[in-house]
């Protein structure tokens, strides 16, 4: 059987995964730490699940852990993560001081990880003041943030930055996201795996039980988001785009995802999303398991079109997820979207449920540009979005801050 590294070389070519073994032997021996909210549930939960296996087998002595929480800790970082995102809204102390105190039970419990590990990655807001225990630290912290904090709300930056103001290096996906900071600050959009249940190929035996699964019509269109059940992913401005294209053409909505440990409102906006969808039997809203990967890979592959309607969104994977399976995206205007829908090419940029249904229209009439832009979307992934290249930025991260240079690197 194939080894995972000898699979995406299939995909990307030998040279990509030559340059991935040649980084690794710069760090022999190297312990890398990753540290994050939750293992089920996200973006980053599902990066780190592939990406640890891929340093394994490189021969790199990767850990991922995880801290825990409380209700009231949890409430305190979705706070913290709709300010960041430019909500206003002032944090009551108390939670705050909780947030500190879980931190600091969290680094007492990984301390002998932590303070022996080379390179301590710190994954988005919810375990970043454990660096403030860690005075004995001895290798490099970097801190990852996943979020737009293009627009925060200043007071809640101000309290966050005085944390990772410390760390020794901190990653971006987009520019536009990054606050300055006194230390280097390094730009990895993240990634999706092509192996991963989520995105391998699948066949119309598969595919045709996914109809019959959720009771859905092959004759005509469906347009689906898939995501968390999360304001800032606008389901409800989906169901209106969905009614206002529903006027002219016959078409079905799927609402699918799930919620994930670290998030309290998720339950709150699906019972809203229900209530806005009403008895309408073309529109399917389905709240799925974190790791059912098999019927998101094929209710992204039955559907016409995909939309990710955020009003803010960090980079959105569900995007690239799309994007890979020949699928054009109609995307809110706003933080990684841009990044990933090439406007007209693989496909559009909205700003209002009335654009969002302009859009649809126009691409249910002309197949043959549906199809066109299907295929420059898949393009546009395996260039630019596959594990492979995230891999390779962050292993040249670690060699780059674990030895203090930020010049070239050669590759012997």
């Amino acid at each position: 059987m194939a080894t995972l590294l000898e699979q995406y070389e299939q995909i990307v070519g030998t040279d990509v995964i030559d340059q991935l073994r040649q980084l690794a032997k710069l760090l022999g021996g190297k312990r890398i730490i990753h540290i994050s909210s939750t293992k089920a549930g996200g973006g980053v939960a599902e990066i780190l699940h592939r990406i640890i296996p891929l340093k394994h087998e490189l021969g790199i002595d990767a850990v991922w852990e995880t801290i825990t929480g409380d209700a009231d800790f949890f409430q305190c970082t979705k706070l913290m993560h709709n300010t960041l995102q430019g909500n206003r809204f002032d944090i009551p102390d108390y939670l705050l001081r909780h947030y500190e105190a879980v931190n600091r039970e969290n680094a007492e419990s990984l301390r002998g990880l932590l303070e022996e590990a080379d390179v301590v990655f710190i994954h988005d807001p919810q375990p970043a003041a454990m660096i403030e225990s860690m005075p004995a630290r001895k290798g490099k912290w970097i801190w990852r943030c996943h979020i737009d904090v293009s627009s925060p709300y200043r007071p809640v930056w101000k309290y966050l930055r005085d944390f990772v103001r410390g760390y020794d290096a901190s990653v971006w996906s987009l520019s536009e996201f990054a606050q300055r900071l006194p230390h280097p600050m390094y730009l990895i959009p993240p990634s999706i795996d092509p192996l991963s249940d989520k995105n391998i190929d699948l066949g119309p035996e598969e595919l045709g039980k996914t109809y019959a699964r959720w009771g859905l019509d092959p004759q005509r269109p469906i347009i689906t988001q898939i995501s968390r059940f999360d304001r800032f992913k606008d389901p409800l401005g989906v169901v209106r785009a969905y009614r206002l294209v529903k006027e002219f053409t016959p078409v079905q909505l799927i609402l699918a995802g799930g919620g994930a440990t670290d998030d309290p409102e998720g339950e709150e906006v699906f019972n809203e999303v229900k209530t806005s969808a009403g008895d309408d039997p073309d529109i399917h809203i389905l709240l799925l398991p974190p790791d059912d990967n098999l019927t998101i890979n094929a209710l992204q592959r039955i559907s016409d079109i995909i939309l990710q309607k955020s009003t803010r969104e960090g980079f959105g994977l569900t995007v690239t997820e799309a994007l890979w399976k020949g699928k054009p995206v109609i995307g809110g205007d706003t933080g990684g979207i841009r990044l990933q829908v090439v406007n007209h090419h693989t496909g559009f940029l909205v700003n209002t449920p009335e654009g969002a249904a302009l859009r649809i229209r126009y691409l249910l009439k002309r197949r043959e540009k549906l199809e066109e832009m299907g295929q420059k979307a898949r393009e546009f992934v395996r260039e630019n979005f596959l594990i492979t290249r995230h891999l390779r930025e962050y292993l040249t991260l670690i060699f780059a801050v674990a030895n203090e240079t930020q010049d070239r690197i050669e590759l012997l």
